[in-house]
């Protein structure tokens, strides 16, 4: 189980706020990594949170006994592999709406045929793929290690006889 995750962004409040959108939730201050930092907390029993940095914010190790620091890097990369997948109570008409208030990209893709998600682009470079209700249905279903095994067998080239 995933508890949190952060991403940094060039407008955190903004981020912040949509992001709270698709969960129904709530955007707080985040002062442990700087004023700009904000936390989405999902209240969905599981206390589900995405972290807002600034953009180019780094966390590095600390010596000794102390906590990981944010180190802003001025020369950071707008684009990234990392991504996450979550769940909304919003229908996909909301979620495209509120891309669409943003000036974000999103659309919807079929992953390997088995579930479909919204490649939400957050600030049109961070991918959120969003689930609504359905969506996380056919995730369920599909994302299993046996349903995985099976998707991999059936993409399997079929060997030479």
């Amino acid at each position: 189980m995933i508890f949190h995750i952060s991403i940094d962004a060039d407008d955190p409040p903004r981020v912040a706020r949509a992001l709270a959108r698709l969960w129904r939730a709530e955007a707080l201050p985040f002062p442990p990594v700087g004023e700009a930092s904000l936390i989405v907390l999902a209240d969905d029993g599981r206390n589900s949170a995405i972290e807002v940095y600034p953009r180019g914010v780094e966390l590095h190790p600390a010596p000794g006994d102390a906590d990981a620091q944010g180190v802003i890097n001025p020369q950071a990369s707008g684009h990234s592999a990392t991504h996450v997948a979550i769940a909304t109570p919003l229908p996909e008409a909301e979620v495209f709406a509120l891309a669409a208030e943003n000036g974000w990209q999103a659309k919807y893709r079929k992953r390997g045929g088995a579930f479909g998600v919204i490649e939400f682009w957050v600030e049109n470079r961070f991918m959120v793929e969003v689930l609504t209700a359905q969506m996380q249905a056919e995730y369920l279903a599909t994302m299993t290690p046996a349903g995985w095994r099976a998707a991999l067998e059936a993409a399997a080239p079929a060997e030479a006889a």
